[in-house]
């Protein structure tokens, strides 16, 4: 009697180890009743590698926002794969998008969403406490991570008491306090004026100096310059995907049939 194999043909393959954020013909459709459905997202290919600067622009109604939802673990994909850190991630559930999100993505947002009656200390060790560190260490870490991003004389005081440029930095440093894969920041400047923004995407440029992968999203296209690579989303696809002269490039298309 012959042996019967198990077919593993219809496996989905891991990408490139370098590739930390890879989706392969990522949809997102949304159900809008009486037998409608509309397409956010249409087969999206991405490839960002370890230690990139990218940022995300489009439209409003392109899709952007929709892909970064999927990409920061906050949705999931309707079909298609979504490989983060060399995990497969759009198939997981709730619960596990969670701690997936906790681990691997430091938030930015334009809001700051930061803890109106919580100091800059406790607003930056809250992600510490969900995983689980003991409180000693949890503090101690905080308070590097505020010193490193120059907030250190700030560390008792309340978001009230900051400014909107001081808020931002309390955010990055919760961002950055778990060591994640990827820092996703969405309109991060949104809320500042034109100095203190600059003095935040100065920031940005160190970060990306220390070796962290920094995706960003944008509708600024001043903003999405100062990236090293810019996706430009049209019609919840990737309409082309280009370097910018920080990036060593000249405006030229990037080949996205890298293997991934």
């Amino acid at each position: 009697m012959a042996t019967q194999t198990a077919d593993i043909s219809q496996e989905p393959k891991a990408p490139n180890p370098n590739c930390v954020i890879c989706t392969r013909n990522l949809w997102k459709t949304y159900d809008m009743g009486s037998e409608q459905a509309v397409d956010a997202l249409c087969g999206v290919d991405l490839a960002i590698n370890r230690n990139e600067y990218v940022a995300i622009m489009g439209p409003s109604g392109s899709g952007k926002s929709t892909l970064m939802n999927l990409i920061g673990c906050l949705d999931s994909p309707t079909r298609g794969e979504y490989w983060l850190n060399g995990q497969l991630v759009s198939e997981l559930g709730d619960d596990e998008l969670a701690r997936i999100r906790n681990k691997e993505i430091g938030f930015v947002f334009q809001t700051f969403n930061l803890l109106a009656r919580a100091t800059a200390l406790h607003n930056v060790e809250l992600p510490l406490v969900y995983a689980g560190v003991h409180s000693e260490e949890r503090l101690e870490r905080a308070k590097q991570m505020l010193i490193s991003v120059g907030m250190g004389g700030r560390i008792t005081h309340k978001p009230n008491e900051l400014s909107g440029g001081q808020r931002q930095r309390v955010a990055i440093a919760r961002a950055l306090i778990n060591n994640p894969s990827i820092i996703l920041a969405d309109e991060p400047t949104g809320n500042l004026d034109t100095k203190t923004g600059n003095e935040i995407m100065a920031l940005f440029d160190e970060l990306h100096a220390r070796g962290n992968t920094i995706v960003l999203v944008t509708h600024e296209h001043g903003i999405s310059q100062l990236a090293h690579r810019v996706i430009h989303i049209r019609d919840g696809k990737v309409a082309y995907d280009e370097k910018t002269p920080r990036g060593g490039g000249d405006g030229g298309m990037i080949d996205r049939r890298r293997k991934i």
